[in-house]
């Protein structure tokens, strides 16, 4: 009798840990052809709270640890993607959407980024700060902290390297990220979290959920504890977060939906991309003392 394959059952990654959707509920993920490749958990609003509740707990430890540490961190990461490139591939490639040279190079693409991140963490300070001129026996230095926990919707379409683009400068200044990955291809993400899960970036400071966006905008526009968002919205979804985030005054950065051309640019990567998500602190200082 042929042996059954053990085939693998995806699951969303909060806090370190690998869940299950509070509510018990999955989407079907399916191949090109239509044909069924496993059920993905359908995350609800109960499942974005609580990833949000342990993203605040992480958050502070993370932005408290020396910038070089943190770049050390996500190098890591980059160099276990590298490891894993021709398997993050296959996740890339696995509903037919794209082939598998195209997914190839979108994985390159990704751990570039990853590299191209962590090096930034020890250096956006210099840039971004600034110690400012006054008519006076002052310094006056302007120092950039983290906002806190940040929402985000990655885009569609590249699923890991939209994912990867917009969460990377968020978590490279010390916020927390809770980020639902995309709808029609969440695999990579939740190839990701594995990764993470083994990874040396402490537990809550990224997580990832599946499910869809119509379900968590409100919650993810309208909760409190949330400081900012970078959504992958459509024009309706759009006016929607714009109405909620006004409520908490968040952060709101609204992408609609930008194709694999532009997350595979030089446009797509910048140190500015750090400061969307930055408060700016003055500091007076008595020259002399």
């Amino acid at each position: 009798m042929s042996r059954i394959p053990v085939t693998k059952t995806p699951k969303a990654y909060v806090g370190g840990k690998f869940i299950r959707s509070e509510s018990g509920r999955v989407f079907p993920l399916n191949n090109k052809r239509g044909q069924f490749l496993c059920n993905i958990p359908e995350c609800t609003r109960k499942d974005t709270r609580n990833a949000v509740e342990v993203a605040g707990k992480a958050g502070g430890a993370w932005a408290s640890r020396t910038s070089y540490n943190r770049g050390q961190i996500l190098y890591r990461l980059g160099e276990m993607m590298e490891a894993r490139a021709e398997e993050l591939a296959q996740a890339v490639a696995i509903t037919g959407a794209v082939t598998l040279a195209a997914a190839r190079r979108e994985v390159a693409s990704t751990i570039d980024r990853v590299v191209y991140y962590s090096g930034w963490t020890d250096k956006y300070e210099q840039v971004l700060g600034n110690t400012n001129p006054v008519a006076g026996p002052f310094f006056n230095f302007s120092v950039t902290e983290p906002v806190g926990v940040i929402g985000v919707f990655a885009s569609d379409s590249p699923s890991l390297l939209g994912l990867i683009s917009q969460v990377l400068p968020i978590i490279t200044s010390g916020n927390s990220v809770v980020a639902l990955a995309s709808s029609t291809n969440p695999y990579p993400a939740v190839l990701l979290g594995e990764m993470l899960a083994t990874s040396d970036l402490p537990g809550g400071v990224l997580n990832i959920l599946t499910g869809f966006r119509d379900e968590l905008l409100e919650t993810f526009a309208s909760h409190e504890h949330i400081r900012g968002l970078d959504l992958s919205l459509d024009v309706d979804g759009k006016k929607q977060a714009e109405i909620l985030a006004a409520e908490s005054i968040k952060r709101l950065k609204v992408r609609e939906q930008e194709n694999t051309r532009y997350w595979s640019s030089e446009k797509a990567q910048s140190v500015y991309a750090i400061r969307s998500f930055l408060e700016f602190k003055t500091t007076w200082h008595p020259i002399g003392v």
